[in-house]
């Protein structure tokens, strides 16, 4: 990870442990996290606001530097669930997801922490990962996607992927998610 991540991931990390706000990086951070090369210039995490208000963690954020990228953050977390920022230091853009009940309650409890450079940082577990990357379902998730289940080999829990993307089916109603893991599957047993 390019030093300018570790920069503000290091600096994110003080505020919401000051906090005491449970979070977890993901994106393309996370891909490369699991070994799977990817370019990106950009940092994403979730974060559970707890008793927190969004204008309180824009605030604390400000405090090292964080500066929101959109004129009135706190309706546009109110309609999106995400904080955009730029830290200024690295120049790096960041995206705030606010946690809501559900997966993401799952998600924050196997997150397990990576170093980075000098810091340890909460990141989403594999098998959420892969997840949530088939769930968005781009052109390029679906590449990350397969760069993680190539990398984790035998270390990726299969029967975890195929249970989360079940849940994503029967709460979206749709019924394409766990046949696109199968195929990034059978490719990646293929590849070996």
């Amino acid at each position: 990870m390019h030093s300018s991540a570790v920069e503000l991931l290091a600096a994110l990390r003080a505020v919401l442990d000051r906090l005491g706000m449970r979070w977890y990086l993901f994106g393309a951070q996370a891909v490369i996290a699991y070994g799977a090369p990817r370019l990106t210039a950009d940092v994403d995490v979730t974060v559970e606001l707890g008793p927190h208000t969004p204008e309180a963690l824009v605030a604390e954020l400000a405090t090292a530097r964080f500066r929101p990228r959109v004129h009135d953050v706190g309706e546009f977390a109110r309609r999106t669930r995400v904080l955009p920022f730029v830290h200024e230091p690295s120049a790096l853009p960041l995206d705030v997801v606010l946690a809501g009940p559900g997966p993401e309650e799952e998600f924050l409890a196997r997150a397990r922490p990576i170093r980075f450079g000098d810091v340890d940082v909460p990141v989403i577990a594999r098998e959420d990962l892969v997840a949530v990357k088939i769930l968005a379902g781009r052109p390029q998730d679906l590449q990350d996607a397969a760069a993680i289940v190539h990398a984790a080999g035998e270390a990726l829990d299969l029967a975890l992927v195929r249970a989360t993307l079940g849940l994503f089916e029967s709460a979206l109603d749709r019924r394409d998610l766990v046949s696109a893991f199968e195929r990034i599957v059978r490719r990646a047993q293929r590849a070996k």
